[in-house]
């Protein structure tokens, strides 16, 4: 254990010091934050007033759309929770590249230290400050709802999005580690940042709701853990919000909007549980791992 934390603690401490990258990393997240809530935002948050104002009955307008900002503005926080999530723990599995490219790995693999232990080191860095700048991102998230007015989430509720953060972390971490097992040089994984930073929130349903993607492209999303990462924390972080702006209403029209809006996830017509998220997360990360420990094995025995 000892020979892990001290790797972990270098892998992150190269990060940490490279305070541009930190920089960068903070600042992204901040515009993408803010250009989610300014025009994905309003788009969202219009088309639930329209939906409200058609459901026919005496409404109060005012009241509609600010219930319906503070709806989309909490479902666009969980959103960014998943895209950091992919993001930061992609960026810190790129000082693994660094170190093959810098032929620093292969002073390791010389070393009295298990290939096992190594990797868990890059792992266990990439899942800390994943973790860890995903809690300062909702954190601020939050702060930003408390200046808003809207109510804030509770105790139990932050203790739930504590854990799912902690769950998607790792298995982002063990799977871009298995996926820098293949890669050599730090411009292609710079390359792999950008496409993987790109397509994160299309993969998630984050830039555009469920119900405006294709059927046979929301069959394939729903097989990955992106999706149900981002369902997981929606879930969670728009529960009061969903009740609130639909209150006097029929269920099925709440029902309907979380359906649409990727906050549940539906396989025919049963809707996949929360259990079955965690599993499938869970089964990803191990997975990952496994795979990882079978390919490092076998490149040990091919270098002997």
């Amino acid at each position: 254990m000892k020979e892990i934390y001290y790797l972990s603690k270098r892998n992150m401490l190269l990060y940490i010091r490279d305070y541009v990258s930190v920089f960068f990393s903070v600042l992204s997240m901040l515009i993408v934050l803010a250009l989610m809530v300014i025009f994905l935002g309003s788009m969202n948050s219009e088309n639930v007033v329209s939906a409200l104002a058609a459901s026919g009955g005496v409404r109060d307008t005012a009241a509609d759309e600010r219930n319906a900002a503070w709806l989309i503005q909490m479902w666009t926080l969980a959103g960014i929770l998943e895209v950091n999530a992919v993001t930061i723990t992609l960026t810190l599995m790129g000082t693994m590249v660094q170190d093959e490219a810098k032929n620093r790995l292969a002073c390791f693999y010389m070393a009295p230290v298990r290939r096992i232990q190594i990797a868990l080191g890059y792992i266990f860095a990439a899942w800390i400050v994943g973790t860890g700048m995903c809690v300062l991102t909702l954190a601020l998230g939050e702060a930003y709802m408390a200046l808003c007015g809207y109510p804030l989430l509770g105790v139990a509720d932050c203790l739930k999005l504590s854990g799912m953060i902690v769950l998607n972390t790792f298995m982002y971490a063990a799977l871009f580690y298995l996926l820098a097992l293949f890669v050599h040089s730090e411009s292609a994984w710079s390359s792999m940042m950008t496409i993987i930073g790109t397509l994160v929130g299309f993969v998630g349903a984050i830039y555009l709701p469920m119900s405006m993607l294709p059927e046979s492209v929301g069959s394939v999303l729903k097989c990955l853990p992106v999706l149900h990462g981002a369902a997981m924390m929606r879930g969670v972080c728009t529960e009061d919000a969903i009740a609130r702006t639909f209150d006097g209403l029929p269920r099925t029209a709440g029902e309907q909007f979380r359906e649409q809006m990727g906050v549940a996830i539906f396989i025919g017509d049963q809707e996949v549980s929360l259990q079955f998220q965690f599993l499938l997360i869970a089964v990803y990360a191990i997975m990952a791992v496994t795979i990882s420990v079978w390919i490092s094995r076998r490149r040990r025995l091919r270098d002997r």
